[in-house]
């Protein structure tokens, strides 16, 4: 039954778009990669520098030192909704670096009832069917330094394929461009997504709409509109590790995140909607890590008309030896934002460790 409600509520917010800017479109591309990231509310666009930066910021590909392969699953909506996520990357030389990734959020063996009633009037169970719907983003990433000292760039092209059963499905392009600047071991970095506009072309099967299209009378007469655009988003980010005692660390995060709409973002404007986010990550001798942050920091209206402030804390452990490192993250701590909170891992694996 949830699988059933959570395909007719998909189904409804997908096939009801135009030919406009979408504040909420290839949302699943937003989720995040790497618990060691979501632990720390995704506060990572400056410290990013792993195979991951393909996700957070192209540029901190640079700080590769050999091949890697990330991997991540974690479950959504009380594990009717399954995300996923395989990434890879290594230096080209000792000026640039590439990388790799694949994502994909997708609910499977959803309840297909458009032909539950048969001609003569008659519920028929046996004219029920399964089917799955699955958004999958890949990603091409180079990062390269600039001729000046302490900058690196990163620029992603992204290919966008969303498929809902056999009723429609869509194919999109889009880049993203990161930048990374480091002195004095303070870290600032620049992620803008979707910079050239995402642009998703929607294929819809006829046949297959007409089945809904009287459900409710009145409403859903015309095929819609069979593109969208994805606006741009930017991500502005600090940080900054102090080392003590040789064996403990301390890395403190911030990040920024602008939309160029209102939205219910902590600070909302026509124009641009800000939503900050802060992170920590406490290591010991580059071992263990514990971690923790908060963001989405959102105005949510009350049903007495108010607005309250919501938001979400994360907190998550990392453990990591001779190049394999395993990391947790309890995402939305304490159910204070309108989210669930998700239990999240991740893999990170060095592949010179397979060469030694």
């Amino acid at each position: 039954m949830k699988k059933n409600q959570f395909f007719l509520f998909l189904l409804v917010c997908t096939v009801n778009y135009g030919q406009a800017v979408r504040k909420y479109s290839n949302e699943f591309m937003n989720i995040g990669v790497d618990a060691a990231a979501l632990g720390m509310a995704n506060a990572v666009t400056a410290s990013t520098a792993d195979v991951n930066s393909g996700y957070w910021n192209p540029a901190g590909l640079m700080n590769l030192e050999d091949h890697q392969l990330a991997l991540m699953h974690a479950n959504y909506f009380a594990n009717i909704a399954q995300y996923d996520y395989i990434g890879y990357a290594s230096p080209i030389d000792d000026r640039s670096a590439w990388g790799i990734s694949l994502i994909r959020f997708g609910v499977d063996d959803i309840l297909n009832t458009t032909e539950l009633i048969d001609s003569q009037g008659n519920i028929d169970y046996n004219r029920i069917s399964l089917f799955s719907t699955a958004d999958y983003g890949f990603t091409f990433s180079y990062a390269r330094k600039l001729p000046v000292p302490g900058f690196q760039y990163g620029v992603n092209a992204k290919v966008i394929r969303r498929i809902i059963g056999k009723f429609a499905d869509s194919w999109g392009f889009g880049f993203d461009v990161g930048l990374q600047f480091e002195k004095n071991n303070w870290k600032f970095g620049l992620m803008v997504r979707d910079i050239t506009t995402t642009y998703n072309v929607w294929n819809i099967n006829e046949k297959e709409y007409q089945k809904i299209a009287d459900a409710v009378p009145g409403q859903n007469q015309e095929l819609p509109e069979s593109t969208e655009i994805t606006a741009p988003k930017a991500q502005l980010g600090l940080s900054k590790k102090f080392i003590i005692r040789y064996d403990y660390s301390i890395m403190a995060a911030a990040n920024v995140n602008m939309r160029f709409a209102k939205t219910n973002d902590l600070i909302s404007s026509d124009f641009v909607s800000v939503d900050p986010a802060l992170g920590f990550e406490f290591g010991y001798t580059d071992l263990v890590f514990v971690r923790a942050g908060v963001g989405n920091f959102q105005n949510v209206e009350q049903l007495d008309n108010t607005n309250k402030v919501g938001f979400q804390p994360n907190i998550g452990l990392g453990f990591k030896y001779k190049g394999i490192q395993v990391d947790y993250a309890l995402t939305d701590l304490g159910n204070q934002s309108a989210a669930l909170y998700s239990n999240i891992f991740s893999l990170k694996v060095d592949l010179s460790l397979f060469r030694n």
